[in-house]
């Protein structure tokens, strides 16, 4: 169950991410970082990594997205 609602979470928060991958709308990942820290949490309370790992990978594109463009846009 946890691992369904960590999944949920970070399809969210990828669909979050991609709309923050365009040119000045990069603000945006700070709210898709806190909600994949969240459903990596979740995840890491289930017995798969599948959750988990989707969270992951989204806060890893969302940081570096967000490191690109000087922490604000």
């Amino acid at each position: 169950m946890f691992n369904l609602v960590s999944a949920l979470v970070g399809l969210v928060a990828l669909a979050l991410g991609l709309v923050a991958l365009v040119p000045l709308l990069g603000w945006l990942n700070y709210i898709v970082i806190p909600a994949a820290v969240l459903g990596a949490g979740i995840g890491t309370l289930s017995g798969s990594n599948g959750g988990r790992n989707l969270n992951l990978f989204v806060l890893v594109i969302a940081v570096i997205r967000l490191w690109m463009g000087g922490f604000l846009f």
